[in-house]
């Protein structure tokens, strides 16, 4: 912006009646925690309220928003370890949506404006921790899950971005074979058709790729192992490790792309163990498998389904003796878990919607919102524990 243009934004924001969600006016108090708070809290505002960028300004009184300027140097003071301030900023700030600092020689007074951008897809964590501004008071994000589900959804979809390196010949054939029979079986109306499609009229069906150009779901789901590497940043591994009662590793395998034909075999290393009990009131025993196959693949096919890619995590299957622990990387995008048994209903958002209306295609998931509680249920029967999970999608099979 130009001298007069950061002027004119000063006055735009004064003119408010009152503070926004998206902008905080200091007169001249400033700490470096603090202001790092803030700018975590603005960012993640902006993306809940739709504005490309927050602002923090110095030096405008936050009741009368008259302009009282301030002495605040952000260029020349220190933060914590005696580092300098905007360093320190840069680097505390995870992921760091990149912020701009003017100084303002304002017709009333000396004005510093921190501009921030919204956050894209994640929020913005300062020193681990994520903030957002509700009315005119900073507070943790994670006591707000609409804004954490706004900001979850505000960017673009990963999954349905071309892999640009990518053609038809780095999908697997048997994996495109598995594919097109498990459309058949989702697609039963279609069957007789299936047979007449080539491939890249059948990929184009199942909304694996565009037009004939191969989305990074394709890769997923359907690439050749080798070229897994074409998916980079994003890492596309799944590792499975056993550890005893201590916790400590005993054995583990890593799986790569084609997912659609990795599921079972990852979940074929988890040991199933034949139980047997006597129900109340007979003697004669019951057996069943210490885990229900289904509950298993669905929790892989859900870590797959909701990944955040752009995190650069791989999804962890943790065996021990008396659980498996599925995690992904990524927040919980309903919140919490009560809230998606007692709605049992389809979600609103998804953070992959292409990869997840793929995966349906596949017969891998449904959206019909039923599948954390199903997992519950089955559970249940076997007298177990319930799966429990955390914010961040990890679920653990008990």
């Amino acid at each position: 912006m130009t001298h007069q243009q950061l002027i004119d934004l000063i006055d735009r924001l004064r003119a408010e009646p009152a503070e926004r969600e998206w902008f905080e006016f200091k007169a001249n108090r400033y700490q470096p925690q603090e202001l790092g708070e803030y700018l975590s809290a603005l960012s993640n505002t902006a993306a809940w309220k739709c504005k490309p960028q927050g602002y923090l300004v110095f030096g405008i009184h936050d009741g009368t928003h008259e302009v009282v300027g301030s002495v605040f140097d952000p260029y020349n003071v220190k933060a914590v370890g005696n580092q300098d301030l905007l360093i320190w900023l840069n680097t505390s700030l995870d992921p760091n949506p990149g912020f701009n600092v003017e100084i303002v020689d304002h017709p009333d007074g000396r004005v510093v404006v921190f501009t921030v951008r919204a956050a894209q897809g994640r929020p913005v964590y300062f020193k681990s921790e994520a903030f957002a501004r509700i009315g005119s008071c900073k507070t943790n994000l994670r006591n707000h899950p609409e804004v954490l589900r706004a900001i979850l959804t505000s960017g673009h979809d990963w999954s349905a971005d071309i892999c640009e390196q990518a053609d038809l010949e780095h999908l697997d054939s048997s994996a495109i074979a598995e594919a097109r029979e498990q459309f058949r079986i989702k697609h039963p109306t279609q069957s007789e058709d299936i047979d007449g499609w080539d491939d890249e009229v059948f990929l184009n069906k199942s909304k694996l790729t565009i037009n004939g150009r191969v989305t990074n779901t394709a890769m997923l789901l359907l690439g050749k192992n080798e070229s897994s590497t074409l998916l980079s940043p994003a890492v596309a591994k799944i590792t499975w490790t056993l550890r005893d009662g201590k916790n400590l590793d005993l054995d583990y395998e890593h799986f790569f792309p084609p997912f659609l034909l990795q599921v079972d075999r990852v979940t074929g290393k988890i040991r199933n163990l034949t139980l047997r009990a006597l129900p109340s009131g007979t003697l004669f025993p019951r057996e069943f498998t210490q885990y229900e196959p289904w509950v298993l693949r669905e929790a892989l096919h859900n870590c797959i389904a909701h990944q955040d890619y752009g995190l650069r995590g791989r999804i962890n299957i943790a065996e021990t003796p008396d659980r498996v622990l599925f995690r992904n990387a990524g927040d919980f995008l309903p919140g919490d878990v009560e809230s998606v048994i007692r709605q049992d209903a389809p979600q609103e958002t998804y953070r992959n919607p292409f990869l997840a209306e793929a995966m349906v295609n596949l017969n891998m998931i449904d959206t019909q919102g039923g599948g954390i509680r199903k997992m519950y249920v089955h559970q249940r029967e076997r007298f177990f524990r319930y799966p429990t999970m955390t914010s961040r999608w990890q679920t653990e099979c008990l």
